[in-house]
């Protein structure tokens, strides 16, 4: 039985809503998180990001930065920026892009649920990444990005979402990336939470770091509290759950900054045990699962796995495939989490730029375009209690941070 409940939510008040939300704080490095800080004063990033109020030289990690986002946070509440919902409130967010619409449900999952495999996960998470976000989390006591959740399809809860999206919305606005936002407020909640108790799991299709940082903190609070009765608000993590059926996973490419020491043609004799390899005319995403699209000396070329495996819910992803048998043994990228030989892209910004990529260096190189992992695959391997490679999906659109923002000292 999956727990999703109300809460009351901290959050921008109507006119400031658009100013303060902002794409999470992972999707920008440090340099771009203090370009766009600068010139967005209001935005919620300079929150989540919160070494931005210093110098470049400042550790971003030191103590005096997770300060200053709780006392930021403390200002924009004295300001009026923020507001309180004064019961508790589900929430439903709608995020459209490019014509196509996602909607989910804005509530407290538990951290139980987790610990027990209700919410389940499908990546492991880097422990410097953790560490900035179990900090973060503790000091401002306040949980400020929502893990992005996934569940399976469920007709009841659909039904009512559609009907609460016929009410008028809190939030309708349009950011900078041309996703288009709309919030509705639902105070009769009880007919959700039942919803929800008959859906046996929810999967975490994006926010790992966010997820475990709120249950690391919510463990670290228990044993500061002997005496808590599972009821407090550390007890829960903030999250948006959505069906399946509306999620879009892209493709999550790969650039190797050169060969291994290999020539060109050594590579490809290589790469001819596991793939049928063909010459394309044009760049072209891979059209179907077990293919791939590779760009190496400005030339693009398809290919095809050769003995795919459809059984093992790991084994069988195309990422996999092509770790196992190119990425680790050809080209020597052992853990593709910490090699600074590779980079992953995500595929909103196009084949361009893995052309780029490969023709900006100057010996030989290679880009690889995957086919998008399925929801359905994500699920298998959650399901199996086993973990997908890294940048195994790229989910668009991304969830604003800033516009949900849950206490644990309530």
């Amino acid at each position: 039985m999956t727990i999703i409940k109300p809460f009351r939510a901290i959050r921008p008040s109507q006119e400031m809503a658009p100013r303060i939300a902002s794409l999470p704080y992972d999707v920008f490095s440090r340099a771009e998180a203090r370009t766009y800080v600068e010139t967005h004063p209001y935005t919620f990033l300079g929150i989540d990001r919160p070494e931005t109020q210093f110098e470049p030289t400042h550790d971003m990690y030191a103590n005096d930065v997770y300060e200053k986002a709780k006392e930021m946070i403390e200002t924009y509440k004295d300001k009026g920026f923020f507001i309180q919902d004064p019961d508790p409130c589900f929430y439903i967010y709608e995020l459209t892009m490019a014509g196509r619409s996602q909607t989910g449900i804005v509530g407290l999952s538990s951290i139980d649920d987790y610990l027990q495999g209700i919410c389940r996960k499908h990546e492991n998470t880097v422990k410097e990444k953790l560490a900035d976000r179990i900090h973060h989390v503790d000091i401002t006591s306040t949980q400020t990005g929502p893990i992005f959740l996934a569940y399976r399809k469920n007709e009841p809860l659909q039904a009512l979402i559609q009907s609460i999206k016929e009410t008028q919305p809190i939030y309708d606005f349009d950011k900078e990336d041309g996703v288009h936002h709309r919030v509705w407020i639902v105070k009769k909640t009880i007919p959700i939470e039942e919803a929800f108790h008959k859906i046996p799991y929810t999967y975490i299709a994006d926010g790992h770091h966010r997820c475990e940082s709120a249950v690391q903190v919510g463990l670290k609070r228990r044993k500061e509290h002997p005496n808590y009765t599972g009821k407090e608000e550390f007890n829960f993590f903030l999250s948006v759950a959505f069906c399946e059926e509306e999620l879009r996973i892209f493709d999550y490419n790969r650039f190797v900054k050169d060969l291994n020491g290999l020539s060109v043609d050594v590579f490809m004799n290589h790469l001819n045990q596991f793939y049928t390899i063909s010459p394309l005319s044009y760049s072209h995403h891979p059209n179907q699962k077990g293919e791939v699209c590779m760009y190496i000396e400005n030339q693009w070329y398809d290919l095809v796995e050769k003995n795919p495996n459809t059984t093992d819910p790991v084994l069988s992803l195309d990422v996999s495939y092509l770790q196992e048998h190119v990425l680790g043994p050809i080209l020597g990228i052992g853990d593709p989490r910490t090699n600074p030989r590779i980079e992953f892209i995500g595929g909103i910004r196009g084949l361009n730029t893995l052309q780029e990529k490969v023709n900006a260096q100057d010996h030989p190189c290679v880009a690889f375009a995957m086919y998008p992992t399925r929801i359905q695959e994500l699920f298998a391997v959650a399901d199996a209690n086993r973990l997908m490679p890294p940048k195994s999906t790229w989910f668009e659109p991304k969830l604003l941070s800033g516009l949900f923002l849950h206490e644990i000292e309530q």
